[in-house]
């Protein structure tokens, strides 16, 4: 995996630049869609292409490994035949999903045992194990086991936590070092940078990412509760010490205005379910602002849901689907915010390279923040 930075903002720490992977290019500031299960809910690959313009988008190692399993995929010959996707993927180590299930689980040095949230069945994932699935699954880029610490937390169980995660990346990188890509292209490991919200920590933790050399870099652990200037002063941090010359992942942000305020701190990915699941419950991102469908207000409004994006359906129809729970709904709902993402980094790309990039966040900001 390849990344070259094309522009750097000068008033701020924003970058355009370009990721290379053998199932093609990406180019950052990027929004990942997620597909959890091997599908973004409501959104059909096509549309995802065609449509939306995603250049990449995730699946996650916990729920894939539970259903279908990984020999499935396996036997399909990797995640992309699978489901039918030729543009590069991101997998996450599960690491945050087997961690939330805390009633059901139990860390230790080797690792973690956990109970199946479908069947209450017993599995064990180690460093090891999470870098061969990965391996299985076949994604372009494949995250670390790290241990999500929750918001708050206590400095000790934080400080405890970052020293598990670092030693659990010393065995992944072992581990992935020392086996082979199973379906021809490459795949890039990207360690996870945590420490809560304590800065101490997370100059540690950043400084020992930073020296293993990897293609890339996430910062996890943030949009996790805390305020967002916390976020944001945590982001800036890390990002003044992870390699310039390396993606910067922040995994899991966020809203509009978390994803333009931390593409000028420098991060270059970004993923979160957001918009599909907003969409779901008739919250819509669009050009003008945000609206909650299922306002009175919409019932015998027959403009355009989105001229630049939906131009098709009208604010009418859109409350009438979501109010009846029709899949339709949903899926209409979900092209308008994945659409709105997808031009949302576009957009900020373009301003980067055109050296305005600050004041258009500003004029933005405003938009993205209005409520209709």
């Amino acid at each position: 995996m390849k990344f070259t930075i094309n522009h750097t903002d000068v008033n701020s720490k924003a970058r355009a630049g370009v990721i290379e992977t053998d199932r093609g290019q990406i180019l950052t500031p990027i929004f990942m869609p997620v597909g959890t299960q091997g599908t973004v809910k409501g959104v059909n690959q096509t549309e995802l292409a065609d449509r939306i313009k995603a250049q990449i988008i995730l699946a996650n190692t916990y729920h894939i490994y539970l259903r279908p399993g990984t020999e499935v995929i396996n036997n399909a010959g990797g995640i992309h035949q699978f489901i039918n996707w030729d543009k590069p993927m991101l997998t996450d180590s599960g690491g945050f999903q087997v961690f939330s299930l805390n009633e059901i689980r139990k860390i230790s040095e080797q690792g973690v045992e956990f109970r199946s949230y479908l069947d209450g069945s017993k599995h064990f994932f180690s460093p090891e194990s999470v870098m061969d699935i990965q391996r299985k699954i076949g994604a372009d880029i494949m995250m670390a086991f790290d241990e999500c610490t929750p918001y708050p937390c206590d400095y000790k169980y934080a400080k405890d936590s970052m020293g598990l995660t670092h030693r659990w990346l010393k065995r992944c990188i072992d581990r992935f070092d020392s086996t082979e890509d199973l379906y021809v292209k490459k795949q890039a490991l990207f360690p996870i940078v945590q420490g809560s919200t304590y800065k101490d920590l997370r100059v540690e933790s950043a400084k020992f990412i930073a020296d293993q050399g990897r293609e890339g870099n996430a910062i996890g652990g943030l949009s996790v509760g805390e305020p967002a200037e916390m976020m944001y002063e945590m982001t800036d941090l890390v990002c003044d010490i992870l390699p310039k010359d390396k993606p910067r992942y922040l995994m899991g942000v966020g809203t509009p205005e978390n994803i333009l305020e931390c593409i000028a701190l420098g991060i270059d990915m970004f993923d979160c379910v957001m918009p599909t699941r907003n969409a779901r419950h008739g919250f819509i991102f669009t050009s003008k602002g945000i609206i909650n469908i299922k306002n009175e207000k919409w019932k015998n409004d027959f403009s355009p849901l989105d001229e630049s994006f939906t131009p098709q359906y009208t604010k009418a129809y859109l409350k009438h689907l979501i109010k009846c729970n029709e899949f339709l709904g949903a899926s209409i709902a979900s092209i308008q915010n994945l659409s709105f993402y997808l031009w949302l980094v576009t957009e900020a790309r373009e301003h980067i390279l055109a050296g305005d990039f600050v004041s258009w966040k500003k004029s933005t900001l405003e938009i993205v923040n209005r409520r209709l």
